[in-house]
């Protein structure tokens, strides 16, 4: 019986031992596991946090992208519109301005400018300039207060790149000066003074060689073209008054100087021109001048 009892007893213990030893395996796998499973999380966690940042990193370049795309959309779509007004308001000026009254006979096309309705429009307006070629280059002419007033400013007053046709502020509104200095922008559109490029083509000088000029007086003042040339915006080109013939006559060498081809006429002393000058293409200071001497008056 004791043999028995001490068996059983020692069945037991190894019984008990076994599964001491089993949950002790059991425990360090579990925890070999986790620590094995804490690198994978921590990897996880980690990604997500790099995945974030380069999310936002991404986010503020998209936003970035889109405030400049609205930017340059919202610049391009005020110069377009700007160049539509423009447009629209110095059609407007031609409708109510200018009017054709076709010859008879041998007689050419006479043009009216109805002055009375264009100053309820603006009062600085002192002259009309139209040229057969380029046709759009069919303007009022203002004077202001200084030669900066109009150069952002249509002839209506409202802001506007087109700017408008301005007369030197230091000339004489009757065009009766040595030489009277007009200015006008050369818009992209072409609109404005930015047909005269047109002149830079010798062949087109010789088929339209002259432009015109028309005063509230009633009178239509045509002038024949001298010289086509690009000058400094500082240059000779833009003196006004003359101590003397001596230096009226260096200032048509001048000119000749610097035109792009010899027109072949000969401009004399007592002339009055008239300077039309625009910006180029090259940079701030070079100015594209087309100039004409009164050749008629009618």
């Amino acid at each position: 019986m004791d043999e028995y009892r001490i068996k059983d007893r020692k069945k037991r213990l190894e019984e008990e031992k076994a599964r001491k030893r089993a949950s002790s395996g059991a425990g360090e796998a579990g925890t070999k596991e986790k620590r094995e499973e804490r690198p994978a999380i921590n990897q996880k966690t980690g990604g997500r946090k790099k995945k974030k940042k380069g999310g936002i990193f991404s986010t503020i370049i998209l936003v970035a992208a889109i405030i400049v795309f609205c930017f340059s959309g919202f610049q391009l779509f005020r110069i377009f519109y700007g160049y539509h007004k423009g447009d629209q308001e110095y059609d407007n000026l031609k409708e109510i301005g200018i009017s054709a009254d076709a010859g008879t006979g041998e007689e050419s096309t006479r043009y009216t400018v109805d002055f009375e309705e264009l100053w309820k429009v603006n009062e600085d307006i002192i002259a009309w300039i139209r040229f057969d070629e380029p046709s759009i280059i069919s303007y009022p002419v203002v004077q202001g207060k200084d030669n900066q007033e109009y150069l952002d400013k249509t002839i209506s007053g409202y802001p506007n790149t087109y700017g408008a046709i301005f007369l030197n502020v230091s000339n004489n509104k009757d065009m009766t000066d040595k030489n009277s200095v007009i200015y006008g922008h050369r818009m992209n559109s072409k609109s404005m003074f930015g047909k005269l490029e047109e002149y830079q083509d010798e062949e087109f000088y010789r088929s339209y060689p002259y432009f015109y000029i028309y005063t509230p007086d009633g009178k239509e003042l045509k002038y024949q073209i001298f010289a086509v040339g690009e000058v400094n915006d500082t240059s000779d080109a833009y003196q006004t008054v003359f101590e003397n013939d001596e230096a009226f006559q260096s200032f048509l060498a001048f000119s000749k100087e610097h035109s792009f081809y010899d027109t072949g006429v000969e401009v004399p002393s007592d002339a009055k021109v008239v300077t039309l000058s625009t910006c180029t293409k090259a940079n701030n200071e070079e100015r594209l001048i087309v100039q004409g001497y009164q050749v008629e008056v009618n």
